[in-house]
């Protein structure tokens, strides 16, 4: 459960947080992911006042390096970093010297001499943001690297279970879809993991990574009886950047078989709540009326990211100890 709150605009009493870098859920201990997520539900009360800002990262450089497209990722980062009051500076790739073929190594070298105190990056190569943050003095925050992981995302969902079931202790989650190709999916499943949320994964076999069996306490290829009694189904989209082929024969059959609709759903418990990371595809993974009905927390996702993000900055920069 969430620990009381402190009044809005207020520092919570946080331990300092041991890590200097968020790269890979796999790398917090439980009490950490607790951590974050408390911190975050103050988040949610300062983002909820008439005036948002706090000068905790007064006088600090956050430079959001983006190598793969995206729109709510880079954006909620920014706002996070903004409300903090940290400068937040947007690096596009495409108007960058990485174009004309820079390397990774010559990129964090010409950061690192900009001191900033905070990289926030995305690149479409699994570990290419745990070897930048080898090469640079400040703190690194993955926002996604291939089919690797995306913490922050995993932090943000777990934080809107919560927030809808008061607890995450006892559910059964239902992820939903591609899971081979899918950093959330994989760092949902530590995250719910080392919190011991029982989780389920449920897709085609060939969109079943291997191993997985060693993530997810349960793997089904049928969707009802994957969602069957769930608290949380969780929908994905077919990650067809990522995946090497034809991924599935046709979208309508994928639809029929794994497209979460009304028939679909009443397999789940009658008041679990439905989630999706976005981008959605709706008549693909999902059902436009789901995605839009009562049971749909995608929105309030979008609203815990900035939260989590916050949150995030904050424990990593920790400018109360500094001062």
């Amino acid at each position: 459960m969430p620990q009381q709150n402190s009044p809005a605009g207020q520092s919570g009493d946080f331990p300092p947080f041991a890590q200097r870098h968020l790269i890979s859920i796999a790398d917090l201990k439980q009490h950490e992911i607790i951590d974050l997520l408390d911190r975050a539900e103050q988040m949610i009360a300062i983002s909820r006042q008439e005036r948002k800002s706090l000068p905790t990262l007064s006088g600090k450089t956050q430079i959001n390096l983006f190598f793969e497209p995206s729109t709510r990722t880079q954006s909620s980062f920014e706002i996070a970093g903004k409300r903090l009051g940290a400068l937040v500076v947007n690096m596009s790739v495409k108007t960058s010297s990485v174009s004309k073929g820079e390397t990774l190594i010559d990129t964090a070298a010409t950061l690192n001499a900009m001191r900033p105190d905070v990289l926030v990056v995305r690149h479409s190569a699994a570990g290419a943001v745990e070897l930048l943050s080898q090469k640079v003095g400040c703190s690194v925050v993955n926002a996604g690297d291939g089919a690797h992981e995306h913490p922050t995302q995993a932090l943000l969902d777990a934080l809107t279970i919560r927030n809808h079931k008061g607890t995450l202790a006892g559910l059964t989650v239902a992820i939903c879809g591609d899971i081979a190709n899918s950093r959330v999916a994989r760092s949902n499943l530590l995250l719910l993991g080392a919190l011991h949320v029982r989780t389920r994964v449920i897709a085609p076999r060939n969109l079943l990574p291997a191993g997985i069996e060693n993530l997810a306490t349960e793997v089904f290829t049928d969707m009802e009886a994957g969602l069957k009694g769930a608290d949380v189904v969780m929908m994905l989209r077919l990650q067809h950047e990522r995946a090497n082929g034809k991924m599935i024969p046709s979208v309508r059959e994928y639809y029929r078989f794994y497209g979460l609709d009304e028939a679909k759903l009443a397999y789940a418990k009658s008041d679990a709540i439905v989630m999706h990371p976005g981008p959605m595809n709706r008549g693909v993974e999902i059902d436009p009326a789901i995605a839009d009905g009562s049971r749909s927390v995608i929105t309030d996702q979008v609203e815990m990211g900035v939260a989590v993000r916050m949150a995030v900055l904050d424990a990593l920069l920790p400018a109360r100890n500094d001062a």
